[in-house]
This record gives structure tokens, sequence and C-alpha cells, in this order.
């Protein structure tokens, strides 16, 4: 039987959950899947990574000690924004033998149409970020070119950020650390968990380095 962990959010205060709680259900029940508990995250924006978001942690969590084996979302969209978070996300559940269940879109990762699809959106998320990488290469060349010179922001008063504090050490030493853990194979969860930083930051490094190697060879 799928033990499934059901997905809620609304990005303003002012909407309700209960829609899509109401909708997972039926699906659930019709489905003979047991439900071992909601994950809510209200008046949160999907544009949020992880440590932002109480719900979708406790959910990964969850997932990760294999309480549940199916995660269940009225759409894509209530997961995030971005289609490289999407896959990024998508590949940790995998790794964690964990499906995913997309109501609205009638994706369920259990069958071969539903894996299908998503090996689909890896292959646009590649295109999108190849994408952005020339315009932001185009945008580095056309500057470089106005004589603006680039380089890493550094405080006037050689103090840390507050994330830099958070963290316990410099953003350089972070990106670092998460690409060494990462290049030894490392999950991204437990890259985050071991640095204890949230899989959303893990995530953003990961997914800006080839900006970072572009950026390297163009110079």
């Amino acid at each position: 039987m799928k033990k499934v962990g059901i997905y809620l959010r609304v990005s303003t205060d002012g909407h309700t959950t209960e829609n899509q709680r109401r909708e997972l259900e039926a699906v659930a029940a019709h489905s003979g899947w047991e439900v071992v508990g909601f994950y809510e995250d209200a008046g949160i924006s999907g544009s949020n990574g992880r440590e932002k978001r109480p719900g979708l942690d406790r959910l990964l969590n969850d997932a990760t000690a294999r309480r549940i084996n199916m995660i269940a979302v009225r759409s894509v969209d209530r997961l995030g924004r971005s289609l490289q978070h999407l896959v990024g996300f998508l590949n940790e559940l995998q790794a964690l033998n964990c499906n995913l269940y997309l109501h609205q879109q009638a994706i369920d990762t259990t069958t071969p149409s539903g894996r299908a699809m998503f090996q689909m959106c890896g292959v646009f998320a590649e295109f999108e970020k190849s994408m952005i990488v020339e315009r932001v290469n185009a945008g580095i060349a056309k500057a470089k070119q106005a004589g603006i010179e680039f380089g890493r922001g550094k405080r006037k008063d050689d103090q840390r950020s507050k994330d830099e504090e958070r963290w316990g050490m410099c953003r350089a030493e972070l990106e670092k650390r998460i690409l060494s853990l990462r290049k030894g194979g490392m999950g991204i969860l437990k890259i985050g968990r071991t640095l204890k930083v949230g899989s959303g930051t893990v995530q953003k490094v990961l997914l800006d380095r080839p900006f970072r190697e572009e950026e390297a060879q163009a110079a």
C-alpha cells in the first residue's frame, strides 16, 4: 500500500488549502492509499526554498525517514515556480524511492507515462538553463565592453552577512564545501543536513555552478 504525504500550499493568507485537501483526500480514498499526514505551507510563496517552507521541510524529512513513499500535490505549481528546482526535487524523491502524484496534471511517477513526462521535464530544464547561461554571458560580455568590472561583492566593514553568520562561514567557503560534497556523490538533502543549511540553498549553489564555470571560461 502507498503511504502518502499530502502537500498543501497557498501563496496568500487570504486563501485556504481546504479545496486542495478535499480533492486529494478523495483521490487517496478512491486509490486505496494510506494518508500518513498533511504538510501545509499557508501564505508562503512557491519561490521560497525549503528552509522557508516548514511544511515542505517536514514532508521531505518524513520521505527521508521512509515514513511515506509517495507525495501527493494538487498541482505542480504548489511545489514551486522553477522547472529546474522541480526537476531537482524529483531527483531527490527518486533517490529516496519516493513517488510523486500531481492531481491536475494527472502525473503519477509510479506509471511509465508519468516517469516519461518527468524525463521530458528534465530535458526542458536543461534547455532553459542553457538559454539562461547564454543570456547571462551575453550580458557579461556587453558589460565588459562598457568597462564594467566584475567580482564577488564584499562588505566594506569586513563583517559577515546575516546568512554567513547563520552558516558559520563565508559564502565562498559554503559553496566550496557544497560542490566538494556533491562531487563526492552526496545527495542534496544530506549535504544540507551535513552543513546545516536548507536544501534550497544547496540547490541554488548547484544550479548556479554552470554560470560560474561559463564565466571563468569566457574570462
